[in-house]
């Protein structure tokens, strides 16, 4: 692990062919994210009807920005936020099989980088994906996998926290408590309204 870079790509932001959209309804996974690896996710349905580029990437970690229009009264959504804004996170996601644990059907895990207070099953979630950390790996012990997933996340922050990487002023974004950030990166369509 300690051979891998800390940051992906260049400090003048996203090459092609990022960013990439998907989006979606968070639906529920194996249950393995929070209960076996303490990395909680929420996934998406891998549908190449909706997201037409998902089956000629390849499969591994992505990262970037996710947003969430979590409904009124959830309590991450702050009181003072507009009800019809979706707020806008870091993320880690896989796309692929997960090796490890012997999955036949692709799939697209989101680890959100914020300690959600609880879960948020049927909230439309979009992604922007910025970049590809490393592809998919077959792992001989679990504490291997999680190691890797934990430096995944370092390298996501770190690459994130560059002037071309983060959202323009204006957008609140949550990690550990909301904050303003003063980037380039244009995140309307995080920010747009989303479909009921």
């Amino acid at each position: 692990m300690s051979s891998r870079p800390s940051i992906v790509g260049p400090d003048s932001g996203p090459e092609q062919p990022f960013p990439l959209k998907m989006e979606g309804k968070v639906i529920s996974g194996f249950g393995r994210g929070s209960k076996q690896l303490g990395i909680p996710t929420a996934n998406l349905p891998v549908d190449s009807a909706l997201t037409p580029w998902i089956e000629e990437k390849t499969s591994g970690v992505y990262f970037g920005w996710a947003s969430l229009l979590l409904p009124a009264g959830h309590p991450d959504r702050p009181a003072h936020h507009a009800a019809d804004v979706p707020l806008v996170f870091p993320m880690v996601m896989s796309i692929g099989y997960n090796p490890y644990y012997k999955n036949t059907v692709r799939s697209a895990e989101v680890h959100i980088m914020h300690k959600f207070a609880e879960d948020f099953y049927g909230t439309h979630m979009r992604l922007l994906l910025l970049g590809f950390i490393r592809p998919e790996l077959d792992y001989t012990t679990m504490d291997a996998l999680i190691a890797d997933i934990k430096f995944d996340c370092v390298v996501a922050m770190n690459s994130l926290r560059r002037a071309a990487w983060a959202p323009k002023k204006g957008v609140v974004v949550v990690v550990k408590e909301e904050e303003e950030v003063d980037g380039s990166l244009d995140v309307k369509w995080l920010t747009s309204a989303v479909p009921n």
